[in-house]
Formats: C-alpha cells, sequence, structure tokens
C-alpha cells in the first residue's frame, strides 16, 4: 500500500508521463508503429517500427501547466529532506489538487480495462499488446489468464491551448519580480 506522498508523486508522474507521451505523438504526419500484438507465426519478421521526431512543445506545454496549476517544478526541486513528513503531505496536497485539476482539464481519460483490479481477466490471442503489459511467469501463446493488477489509462482527447509564434515553451514558469 503506498503512502499519501508516494501516491501523489505516482499520479503526477502519471500526469506527465500521458502528458508528454501524447505531447510526442500528436504530430501531424508522423506515424509511428505500436508494439506489435502477439502473432500466431513466430517465424514472420516483425514490422519495421517507423520513429517521429518528438514535439517538445506541447511536452514543455504539460509542464508549463502542472508548475501553473500545482507548482509541481517548485515541489519537486526542493529539497524535501528537511521537512517534516507532516509539511511534505500537506504540500503534496496542494500538488495534488492543482495537478488534478490540470489533468481534468487539459485531458479526457478512461480506463484501458473496465474490470476492477484484482478481477480474473482473459486475454485472447490479437489482444492490444501497447495497451496491456504482460507481467508474470509469461510463456507460450495467448490466451493468457492472470488477474487485473492495474487497470490502465487511455487520453481519448487532449485540450490543449493553442500557441503563439512568439510563445517560448522552454519558460515553464517565469521569474516574478515584485516591486
Amino acid at each position: 500500500m503506498m503512502d499519501g506522498a508516494t501516491f501523489v508523486f505516482a499520479g503526477v508522474a502519471l500526469v506527465i508521463g500521458v502528458g508528454i507521451g501524447l505531447a510526442l505523438g500528436r504530430r501531424k504526419g508522423s506515424d509511428v508503429a505500436a508494439a506489435p500484438a502477439p502473432t500466431a507465426t513466430p517465424s514472420a519478421p516483425p514490422p519495421p517500427v517507423v520513429l517521429r521526431e518528438a514535439n517538445a512543445d506541447a511536452a514543455l506545454q504539460v509542464l508549463g501547466i502542472l508548475q501553473r496549476e500545482a507548482r509541481f517544478v517548485d515541489f519537486l526541486e526542493e529539497d524535501v529532506s528537511k521537512f517534516s513528513d507532516a509539511e511534505i503531505g500537506a504540500a503534496a496536497r496542494v500538488v495534488h489538487t492543482g495537478a488534478k485539476k490540470a489533468l481534468h482539464e487539459h485531458f479526457v481519460l478512461k480506463p484501458v480495462r473496465t474490470e476492477p483490479e484484482g478481477s480474473k481477466v482473459t486475454l485472447p490471442k490479437g489482444f492490444a499488446a501497447a495497451e496491456v503489459k504482460v507481467t508474470g511467469n509469461v510463456h507460450g501463446e495467448p490466451p493468457f489468464a492472470g488477474t487485473l493488477q492495474h487497470r490502465g489509462w487511455k487520453v481519448t482527447e487532449v485540450k490543449l491551448p493553442r500557441l503563439s509564434a512568439e510563445h517560448d515553451a522552454k519558460v515553464v514558469a517565469p521569474a516574478e519580480v515584485e516591486l
């Protein structure tokens, strides 16, 4: 079982991972081969993997949103070793609230699997290997029967604001000077 701070870190990591993964994948005119599903003919060579150029501006935009809404970069760059667990927990609550707001404002998510975690599931031949990570004692060909450890998440919609040509996405948080 995760403690509160670990849960927050895991949640924020999910937000960043999903956001950056989507940001990198939203470039028009680019194709990438998904992880191939297990095939019945093991002698057939796998299709070639086509790599695309990463869209850093969109990834930086997600990081900027997380900084603005959750002070995410500030939190991670802080040396938390000098604070008590209660102080870290209080800060994590602020990060969690802001990151959740940013997540729901800019992404529509749905679970990859709808069964409750802990359920027995069967993965048929041709299951979507990009959507399901098979772990444990994996051998042979599908169908695979096992226990659902995590439902997974899939983004169904990305709602990032458009950026002006002059916007410098590398500045995820401007310095602030009070006069």
